[in-house]
Formats: structure tokens, C-alpha cells, sequence
């Protein structure tokens, strides 16, 4: 099995603010000062990265699938510990699929794929977090 490695860089930019860098050479600010939270937190990001990555996964499938969805969002919320170091215990994924004849049964399966097969951040977070995966359907009329 080959090993890919990545390699990020995160720079101090001021007072608890940051500057990461990603692998790809994207840059995002980060900020730890919760008070002023001018950009969002390295934990908020996490929150972020599953959500994404799982959106990612659940839409092309769902696309594969030709299922007829026009709005897509998925919300990721979490639970940390309160001593230190304050880390998610579990997390829960809530897709919301909007569109017309939508199929419960493809929704699921595609959800279930991501999480077992596909989603890198949810299986590196998984050893140690509790991820929980719901959704719902909004049927639109034709």
C-alpha cells in the first residue's frame, strides 16, 4: 500500500490569528480567540472538513444515480469534552435533499457509502469520534 504524504504550513499572522496553508496552496485564516472570532477556529474547521467531504461523495452518487436534486446541504454539528485536550466525542451528519422524486432508498445507500467507503476526514476522525448520519427529503413540485 502506497503512502501519499501532504504537507500544510500554518504561519502566525497576529495576536491567537493564523494562516494555514494547504498542501494545494490555498490559504485560510484561522483564529483562536474566541471573543473576537474573526475567522473560524482549527476544531470549527473539522466540523467543516467532514461536511464537506461527505457532501461531496453523497452528490456524486447521488448525480450517478440520476436522481433529480436541486438543493443539497448538509449540516454538521458536534460534541466536545470539556477538559483539555477539548476534543469532538462524536459528531452528526444531517443531509437535507431537496428536488423531485427523490429516493429514500438512494439517499441512504449514498450516505452509506460515503461513510464505509469514500470519506477520508470520517474514517481518520472515526477511531476516536462517534459519527451519527441522518437526513431528510424535501420534495419540490414539478
Amino acid at each position: 500500500m502506497a503512502v501519499k504524504t501532504n504537507k500544510a504550513t500554518v504561519r502566525i499572522a497576529g495576536e491567537e490569528l493564523f494562516v494555514g496553508t494547504s498542501p494545494s496552496g490555498h490559504a485560510i485564516v484561522m483564529d483562536t480567540d474566541s471573543t473576537r472570532s474573526s475567522a473560524p477556529s482549527p476544531v470549527e474547521l473539522l466540523l467543516v472538513a467532514l461536511g464537506s467531504c461527505t457532501a461531496v461523495d453523497v452528490i456524486g452518487i447521488l448525480k450517478k444515480k440520476r436522481q433529480q436534486v436541486r438543493e443539497y446541504v448538509v449540516e454538521v454539528s458536534g460534541e466536545r469534552r470539556d477538559e483539555y485536550p477539548r476534543s469532538y466525542t462524536s459528531m452528526h451528519v444531517h443531509h437535507i435533499v431537496r428536488g423531485t422524486n427523490i429516493s429514500e432508498r438512494a439517499v441512504e445507500q449514498a450516505i452509506e457509502l460515503s461513510e464505509t467507503k469514500y470519506c477520508s476526514v470520517a474514517a481518520t476522525l472515526r477511531p476516536t469520534v462517534r459519527i451519527q448520519s441522518s437526513f431528510e427529503i424535501i420534495e419540490e413540485e414539478k
